[in-house]
């Protein structure tokens, strides 16, 4: 069974949507949802209490201690960790189960946005390949538990590209699988800065990291250029 967490900071616009799509789009291995709120000022703590099948749970803010908080609390035996704004594909829960039991312990789904541009459809269709560089987080994880706990979960001292960290410590592990169906992201970001922008935005930090930027320096780079 599945424990979908999902990291949620002031996200009253997304949540509801989500939190439907996940019931019509779940084929019954779900556990359950954990909502892990990093200090919302909006609504975000009210839909998610008020919804039956949502365990809600506060945090430090931060993507990387909010899902580690929330896999701790995790009864499921995969961890199925979900941005707010990305909505995964039919019977989503069934496909990760399928990959677990034939020994792919790790992984994730395609992507596509949700924005029609030319250069976003050709980021998505990269998705399709099998290699760390065309990996983010908006493709969401799904990871057995034990192994997450083995490799020491995400780091947390990371607040920008802990899903791009955690997936090459899987990666090392030749763990990691691609399931060949469709989850649908959010194209906001692009959508606030600019495709071009974001796109630039996005090798910046890319290439700092191998260049061994500390976590400390992306996220000073990430944020003064998302508020410039």
């Amino acid at each position: 069974m599945l424990s979908i967490i999902i990291p949620a900071y002031n996200e009253e616009k997304q949540l509801p949507d989500l939190l439907r799509h996940l019931e019509v789009a779940s084929s019954g291995n779900v556990a359950e949802i954990i909502v892990v709120d990093g200090g919302s000022s909006d609504n975000t703590a009210n839909i998610a209490k008020d919804h039956p099948k949502v365990f809600y749970v506060t945090s430090e803010k931060g993507r990387a201690v909010q899902m580690n908080t929330g896999a701790k609390l995790a009864k499921g035996e995969i961890l199925y960790f979900l941005h707010a704004d990305s909505f995964p594909p039919k019977e989503f829960d069934s496909l990760i189960v399928n990959q677990v039991e034939n020994g792919k312990k790790a992984g994730c789904f395609q992507m596509k946005f949700d924005k029609d541009h030319w250069w976003l459809k050709l980021m998505g269709y990269f998705t399709k390949v099998n290699h760390i560089s065309c990996r983010g987080g908006d493709q969401s994880l799904f990871v057995e538990k034990n192994l997450f706990e083995e490799i020491g979960g995400f780091d947390e001292s990371y607040k920008v590209y802990e899903d791009n960290e955690i997936i090459k410590r899987l990666y090392d592990k030749k763990q990691f699988s691609i399931i060949k169906s469709w989850i649908t992201t959010s194209a906001r970001l692009y959508n606030r800065m600019g495709v071009w922008n974001t796109q630039w935005l996005f090798i910046e930090i890319y290439w700092k990291r191998r260049r061994g930027a500390s976590a400390e320096e992306l996220y000073s780079h990430y944020y003064k250029r998302l508020n410039s």
